[in-house]
């Protein structure tokens, strides 16, 4: 391992707005607490939840590194790490925490991971946060089960492209909306089993799942469209059924009556993976069943583009456009 510097490039926002206020700048390299380590990022993760904090949405202290995700190496530990999670310098690991967007992160130690030899430092990453996050939706905001009828928003998307393939895997049936023509065929590569044009003049959403569902509609639909999509949602989802709306791309979803759902008995979740990831053991299981889909699953880690990280304005306009498929990687 190299000499640890004491300076390094990062990216820093010092107030809430568009993509103007992301600031590529030289910062110093976090010493890492008594419980963390500090690791030398070589992938990072863009996603959706980064431009949230950018512009605003979910409030945090400035000045704010941006990012929740990267893979790397061990660079050096904190005094009291603890010998039980086996980290030496040099191991290939990859964490969930803050202030990703550098070429140095001082993360805590339970939040990290050791990469598996057959996964890449780059797969590793695109998948880790989206991937966990659509496990997570279907092992524990709903339950499916094999022949369950569900609805996916967004289906190329970096968390809709997993649940279509984890859908696939438990034997699902999958409606999948995409946003173009263009993306059709990927997400029946996927695992969408029907896929509608989520556009006007396109694509009736409703209408396709009454006519698969023979009227009753589907077991869940899994909603990170937001705003705009909310109130369908709860149209298309079946008694009984849930709405589980994890994202806000289109806005955050308005207060409604919770008299709303008695007409179904339907139930509404708004969960947080960290939430579900919270205590070591959810952690270590969860990230342990991903890699297990990727490695024995052979599922695929679709990566739209790695962009190096002085470009992070132009992934966060290309992140916002929901016009890409697949994961946005960062490279210091």
């Amino acid at each position: 391992m190299a000499p640890i510097p004491k300076m390094m490039k990062a990216i820093q926002i010092e107030t809430t707005g568009g993509t103007e206020v992301i600031q590529y700048r030289d910062i110093p390299v976090p010493t890492p607490k008594d419980n963390e380590l500090l690791i030398k990022n070589e992938f990072i993760g863009v996603n959706y939840i980064d431009t949230y904090f950018r512009n605003g949405l979910y409030p945090n202290p400035k000045p704010m590194v941006l990012g929740r995700e990267a893979s790397g190496t061990v660079a050096a530990l904190g005094s009291q790490v603890s010998e039980s999670l086996g980290f030496v310098t040099d191991d290939r690991v990859l964490y969930m925490g803050t202030s990703a967007y550098a070429e140095y992160t001082a993360c805590p130690a339970e939040k990290v991971l050791k990469i598996p030899e057959t996964v890449t430092s780059s797969d590793a990453c695109a998948a880790f946060l989206q991937g966990l996050t659509a496990l997570t939706l279907v092992e524990e905001t709903h339950k499916v089960q094999s022949g369950d009828w569900i609805l996916v928003l967004a289906a190329t998307g970096g968390v809709g492209g997993w649940l279509c393939q984890i859908l696939r895997a438990k034997g699902a049936k999958t409606i999948g909306t995409v946003g173009s023509e263009g993306k059709v065929n990927i997400a029946r590569e996927q695992g969408a089993d029907v896929v509608v044009i989520d556009q006007p003049g396109q694509g009736d959403v409703l209408r396709t799942v009454k006519e698969c569902t023979d009227g009753q509609g589907v077991a869940a639909v899994f909603d990170g469209v937001g705003k705009d999509t909310f109130d369908r949602s709860l149209e298309c989802v079946a008694r009984k059924g849930t709405v589980a709306s994890f994202g806000n791309a289109s806005g955050a979803v308005e207060p409604f009556l919770i008299s709303k759902l008695s007409a179904k008995n339907a139930k509404v979740a708004r969960p947080t993976l960290t939430n579900y990831i919270f205590t070591r053991d959810e952690f270590e299981h969860y990230s342990a069943e991903l890699f297990k889909l990727m490695v024995d699953g052979k599922f695929s880690v679709r990566i739209h583009e790695i962009y190096h990280l002085k470009d992070v304005a132009r992934a966060h306009t290309d992140i916002e456009s929901r016009k890409t498929m697949g994961k946005l990687l960062l490279k210091p």
